[in-house]
């Protein structure tokens, strides 16, 4: 493990995110979820889907 994390860990040890910055990344998160669920689902819009063309090989 790099020392960089450690530390990083220890300054988080010390000083934890306030509820309001937890809840936040769990919305996050949850929506996340929630997008990638009704994608597999079959539930999201054609609107709403990128069209994808294969990747062009350079000249």
């Amino acid at each position: 493990m790099n020392m960089i994390w450690l530390l990083r860990a220890a300054k988080w040890a010390r000083r934890p995110p306030s509820a309001r910055m937890v809840a936040l990344v769990l919305g996050i998160v949850a929506a996340g979820l929630l997008l990638a669920g009704l994608e597999w689902l079959g539930l999201w819009p054609d609107w709403a889907t990128m069209e994808t063309r294969p990747p062009r090989l350079p000249r």
